[in-house]
Order: structure tokens, then sequence, then C-alpha cells
């Protein structure tokens, strides 16, 4: 066994662990800690594969921004899960039935990636010889022949970003936003009012309290 293929074996199985401590985590934080650790090795795993541009973009749009801007929401809500786990062992036969029943789905269609075949040696030698690199052949192959799905895309994104945006700008009762604006347009008889109040007299003396009937003063 070389170095590779052993570097393989301890990728793949640490991938494996933390994909699986990713469902059976209680707590939502060390989940999604576990499943930053699965990201870094499957772009270990990328690497492995002399994909390093892959590599690279899953670590920085899935670990850097996603999974973090996750993590924050996840530690910043209190939430409550055992409301959420209740019925799990209930629904359990099903979920594990249709899991097998994907799991033999894409183990049949990817079997035939799996098998090893010998190259010729002319094709080794022209892949040796030229300048290769992946960045460039992804970028030739998403902007000739997968040109339109990358539009589509790109405009599904946009139009979720407008949708997420203009429904947090929904007035809310219990919101405590201020205009900016209004702000700026204030003047000091917005703010303060000054009030004329006549000068205070002396108060009289209190009277003395009057005897109580049938007693001599």
């Amino acid at each position: 066994m070389d170095v590779q293929t052993a570097l393989f074996y301890a990728f793949s199985a640490i991938l494996l662990f933390a994909a699986f401590r990713v469902i059976t985590a209680r707590n939502p934080v060390h989940a999604a800690l576990y499943l930053v650790l699965a990201f870094f090795q499957a772009a270990a795993l990328w690497l492995l594969l002399k994909a390093e541009f892959l590599a690279i973009t899953l670590v920085l749009v899935y670990v850097g921004a996603v999974m973090v801007l996750f993590l924050f929401v996840v530690m910043m809500l209190d939430i409550n899960l055992d409301s959420m786990r209740k019925g799990f062992w209930k629904h359990f036969p099903l979920a594990a039935l249709m899991g097998a029943v994907i799991a033999l789905e894409m183990a049949a269609v990817l079997l035939g990636g799996f098998r090893v075949t010998s190259p010729p040696a002319d094709a080794l030698l022209s892949q040796a010889a030229a300048d290769y690199s992946n960045t460039r052949e992804l970028g030739k192959v998403l902007y000739t022949e997968y040109l339109l799905p990358l539009q589509a895309a790109a405009a599904l994104l946009l139009v979720a970003i407008i949708a997420a945006i203009a429904l947090t700008l929904r007035e809310r009762k219990d919101s405590k936003s201020i205009d900016p604006s209004l702000q700026v347009r204030v003047k000091r008889a917005d703010r303060v009012t000054l009030l004329k109040i006549n000068p205070s007299s002396m108060a009289p003396p209190p009277a003395e309290p009057a005897p109580a009937e049938g007693k001599k003063p």
C-alpha cells in the first residue's frame, strides 16, 4: 500500500465518522462542527484527486461562509430540540428503508465508474506533456458546454437573494427600526421644547388644627 492509498483510507474513515456524528449528535453545535470536519476531509480527498480548485472552493464556500453562518445562527437561537425529537423512532424504519434504497441506487449508478481501465500510453504522454490546469479546464467547461445551466442557477440565486431581502423588509409591530432619513431631517424644535414658567410665590403657612369638640383649649 502506497502513501496515497493510505491517506485515502484515512480521510475516508474520518469523513464517514464525521458524517455519522452529524446525524447522531444531540447538540446542534456539535453536529455543525462535525459537518465542518466532514467538509475538510472531502476537500482532502479532492486534493488527492488533483482537483485543487474544487478543494479550495469547498473550504472557502461551505466551511468559511455557509457553515460559519449556520453555526452562529444555531448558537444565537435557543432551540429546544426535545419536542422535535419526539416520534423519531416511530418513523425510523421507513427512513432506514428509504436510505437503503437510495444507497443501492447510488451504488448501481457509480459502480461502473470504479472500474479501473488502463489508458493508452499515447494519452498518458500527451497529458503529461501538456500544460494542464484544473481551474482553466473547469472554466472552459462551465462557460461553453454548461453556460445555460450556469446562467439559470445564477438567476435562481438572484431571485432567492431578492426574496430574502424582501422578507426581512416587512414592517412588524415588535420591530424597533428607525428610518435614517427621518433622523437626518430632524430639527431642534422636534427634540427640545422651551417652556415659560412664571416665578413661584411662597406658599402660605399651614393653618393650625381646630380643637376637638368637648375639650378645652
